[in-house]
């Protein structure tokens, strides 16, 4: 695996433990019935998870990338 593609993984697995964070946080201030905190750590929860995808997605297209580089050296 690439080392770009690589790094874009690593990156997408820190922003889903920080949207794992986020939604505890919002799930124990909305048990608490603090919603306006709750709302706002779900927010950020969900730009987190934003930013996982894109980093998945760039992980996916430096892979595809890689191999396209691999068959067009295999060919010649």
């Amino acid at each position: 695996m690439s080392k770009l593609a690589a790094e874009h993984h690593h990156k997408a697995a820190e922003h889903h433990d920080h949207a794992a964070h986020h939604n505890r946080e919002a799930a124990r201030h909305h048990e608490n019935g603090d919603h306006h905190l709750a709302a706002h750590h779900a927010q950020i929860a969900h730009g987190h998870l934003h930013h996982a995808t894109h980093h998945a997605t760039e992980a996916a297209k430096a892979h595809a990338n890689e191999h396209t580089q691999y068959a067009k050296a295999a060919n010649g």
